[in-house]
């Protein structure tokens, strides 16, 4: 019998299929007849409320990125049996760093220390993270409404490098998924969930 949530995590920067990866998972995972819950749009969210987004991130708009997702997956707890972040704590810390870089500014040592801590704290419990990697060359949709800086390749590049750099210090356990390897991506989060919820 399931008795708390298994938690994922699934981060990378935009235009990687991070979305695509998520309801894969989620749709392997409800095949098996779980109760899944899928936790996104923080960073949209964020932006239809006034707070600055892509190269104009700021150290606030990243830490209520952190805390509004982690309500969103308390929340999510009270009803399923994992609770799929798309978009974790790390990306938006690598979002802010991204920014900060791309306007030659560097972050304050308190901001650093405290979004780090909170990034720490909010992702200890998620089983597995899954973080996708750049390939600048792949092509990829860009919507019409788009903010302009969504197309800038030299921005998506330090979002990525960031990225990995956060969760190889935080969480060298992390998967790597490149362009190619979903498949085995979906495989090793569905038999994480299996494992961790078979484990005595």
């Amino acid at each position: 019998m399931v008795t708390f949530p298994v938690h994922l995590g699934i981060a990378g920067a935009h235009g990687t299929d991070t979305t695509r990866l998520t309801r894969r998972i989620e749709m392997e995972l409800r095949a098996t007849g779980l109760t899944v819950t899928r936790v996104g749009g923080l960073a949209k969210r964020a932006a239809d409320l006034g707070f600055p987004k892509m190269t104009r991130h700021t150290p606030t708009s990243t830490e209520w990125i952190i805390a509004f997702g982690t309500a969103a997956a308390l929340e999510a707890e009270l009803t399923s049996d994992v609770v799929i972040a798309d978009g974790t704590a790390h990306t938006a810390l690598a979002y802010y760093l991204a920014a900060a870089e791309h306007r030659g500014q560097r972050p304050a040592l308190a901001d650093l220390d405290r979004l780090t801590a909170l990034t720490e704290l909010h992702t200890s419990r998620q089983a597995l993270i899954l973080a996708t990697v750049l390939d600048p060359a792949a092509p990829f949709d860009i919507p019409a409404d788009k903010d302009p800086d969504y197309s800038d390749t030299a921005f998506r590049v330090r979002v990525d490098r960031h990225l990995h750099k956060i969760l190889t210090e935080q969480r060298p356990g992390y998967l790597p998924v490149p362009h190619a390897e979903h498949a085995a991506a979906v495989q090793a989060a569905v038999t994480t969930v299996i494992g961790t919820l078979e484990a005595p």
